[in-house]
C-alpha cells in the first residue's frame, strides 16, 4: 500500500534534494529509521538521512553509488502523537509517530508511521520544528499569495452614526479628552502599521515569485547546458551568459545552516557548494580560485555567511562524497575547485600555442600574458605555466622585470646529434625570428 504513496524525491548531482517552490529546509537528522508498525505493507526504510523542510518529510538513503529518496509531503499528515516518556524510553533509541492519509488505488485511509532517531538523545527539539512546520501550511501560500487582507476598512466606532460618520462630534476636556486623544493616536498608529505590513507583505510575495522563477531559470539553464544545439548563435550564447550572472544574483533559495543541519552541517553544506560551484566552473573554463568561489557563494547566501574554515572543509569533504568537482592545490600552495572533466592538456595546447608566436618566441610571455589568452586571473595563469614547466614544455628566464616563460627548445634537440639544425619544427621557427630581428 504504502509503495505507491511515497513517491521518489529527485536528487541533485552531489546527493541534495531539489527543493520545491519556496520550500526551505528546516532540520537534518543522520541514521533514522521509517517503518509502520501496523502496516506490514508499508517498506522498512532503515538508516537514512531525514531532512525537514518546510512542505515535506525527506528520507535518503545515502550511498557511494546511486542515493535513493522519497518524501511524505505534510499536508498528507493528519495528526502527530506526542512523545512517551518512560524509564524503558531512556534505553532506547527515542521515536515517535504521526498518521497520515493514505489514497492508493481509489481506497482512502490512514497509515501511522514511526520514526526512530538512532543515536539522538534529544527528539523533542526534532518534533517541535516538525510540528511548527505542519502547522504553518506553508505549502498554501503559494494558493494564498493573490489574496489581500481586509482589516484596514474597520472603522473606530467614535462619533460615527447611521450617516456614514457625519454627526457632529462635541468637544471633551478633561481626562477625558486626553484619553480620547490618547485612543485615536492608537487607532492611527495600529491602522498605519496594518498598512504598512500589507505592503511589506505583497513585497514579500513579490520577492518569493521572483525566486521561485529564478531557480526554474537557472534549472532551465543547466538542463539546457548538457543538451545545447550545435546551432546556438552568439547572441543566444551571450544571453545565457547574462541570465547566468543575474542567477548567481538571486542567491540560494534555502542555504544550509548549523542550526538546520546541526552535526550534518559540514556534510550538507559541501554538497551544495558542489551543485552551486557549476556554473562559476562553467564560465571560468572548469577551473576557478578558491577565493573566488568563497565570495561567490557568500554572496549567494546573503546573511547566512561561512567562515573560510567552514569553506575549506565543505570542499575538503568531497573526496568522500560522488561529486562532478575537486580541490586541487598545486605545488606553490594555490588552491583552486577544478571540475573532474577539467583536463590539463587543453590548457598546455592552448599554452604551447602562445608560447609559439613569432612575439613570444622572441621576448617570451608572462603571466598577465597567459591570462589574458586564457581568461582566467593571473595568479592562476602563473600556476599553469608551472605545472607547464613541470611537464617540460616551457623555460623561465627570471630578471628583474619578473618571470618570463619561454618555450622549450631542447625538446627539438636530437640527443644523437647535438648539432644538428632541423629546417622544420618550433627551433627553425625560433632561428627565423630571432634572425629577422638582426
Amino acid at each position: 500500500m504504502a509503495g505507491n504513496w511515497l513517491p521518489a524525491a529527485q536528487l541533485t548531482g552531489s546527493g541534495r534534494p531539489v527543493l520545491q517552490p519556496g520550500e526551505v529546509e528546516c532540520s537534518l537528522l543522520s541514521s533514522v529509521d521509517l517503518f509502520s508498525e501496523e502496516t506490514p505493507s508499508f517498506p522498512n526504510l532503515k538508516s537514512g538521512l531525514v531532512i525537514l523542510t518546510t512542505h515535506r518529510l525527506l528520507w535518503v538513503q545515502e550511498s557511494t553509488t546511486s542515493p535513493t529518496a522519497i518524501f511524505i509531503p505534510l499536508s498528507a499528515i493528519t495528526l502527530i502523537f506526542p512523545v512517551k516518556k518512560s524509564i524503558k524510553s531512556m534505553f532506547a533509541s527515542p521515536r515517535f509517530r504521526f498518521q497520515a492519509s493514505v489514497d492508493e488505488k481509489g481506497t482512502k485511509g490512514a497509515v501511522v508511521i514511526t520514526l526512530i532517531l538512532r543515536g539522538k538523545s534529544d527528539i523533542d527539539s526534532f518534533v517541535e520544528k516538525f510540528r511548527e512546520a505542519w502547522r504553518k501550511k506553508a505549502w498554501e501560500d503559494g494558493e494564498k499569495s493573490g489574496s489581500e487582507s481586509s482589516g484596514s476598512g474597520l472603522g473606530s466606532g467614535h462619533g460615527s452614526g447611521a450617516d456614514g460618520g457625519l454627526a457632529v462630534r462635541m468637544p471633551v476636556v478633561g481626562v477625558a479628552g486626553i484619553l480620547r486623544k490618547e485612543q485615536e493616536m492608537w487607532e492611527n498608529t495600529d491602522k498605519s502599521l496594518q498598512e504598512a505590513f500589507q505592503d511589506l507583505n505583497a513585497l514579500m510575495n513579490k520577492a518569493k515569485e521572483m525566486v521561485i522563477l529564478a531557480e526554474k531559470m537557472r534549472a532551465k539553464l543547466l538542463s539546457g547546458s548538457t543538451s545545447q544545439a550545435t546551432g546556438t548563435n552568439d547572441e543566444e550564447i551571450g544571453t545565457k551568459e547574462e541570465m547566468q550572472e543575474l542567477l548567481l544574483s538571486v542567491g540560494i533559495v534555502s542555504p544550509v545552516t548549523k542550526e538546520s543541519a546541526g552535526a550534518l552541517y559540514h556534510q550538507q553544506l559541501s554538497r551544495q557548494l558542489a551543485d552551486f560551484a557549476k556554473i562559476p566552473l562553467e564560465r571560468a573554463g572548469g577551473m576557478i580560485n578558491l577565493i573566488d568561489i568563497y565570495c561567490l557563494f557568500n554572496r549567494a547566501r546573503g546573511t547566512e555567511l561561512i567562515s573560510p574554515d567552514d569553506l575549506l572543509r565543505a570542499c575538503s569533504l568531497w573526496e568522500k562524497f560522488d561529486v562532478p568537482v575537486m580541490l586541487r592545490t598545486f605545488d606553490s600552495g594555490v588552491m583552486v575547485i577544478q571540475s573532474k572533466s577539467h583536463s590539463d592538456v587543453e590548457v598546455f595546447t592552448r599554452i604551447r600555442s602562445m608560447v609559439t608566436t613569432p612575439d613570444a618566441l622572441r621576448s617570451g610571455v608572462t603571466a598577465s600574458d597567459a591570462a589574458m589568452t586564457l581568461g582566467i586571473a593571473p595568479a592562476m595563469a602563473k600556476e599553469h605555466l608551472l605545472a607547464a614547466e613541470g611537464k617540460g614544455l616551457l623555460c623561465r628566464d627570471v630578471s628583474p622585470d619578473g618571470f618570463r616563460f619561454f618555450v622549450n627548445l631542447l625538446q627539438e634537440v636530437d640527443a644523437d646529434d647535438i648539432f644538428l639544425v632541423k629546417d622544420y619544427g618550433i627551433y627553425q621557427t625560433w632561428v627565423k625570428v630571432i634572425s629577422a630581428a638582426r
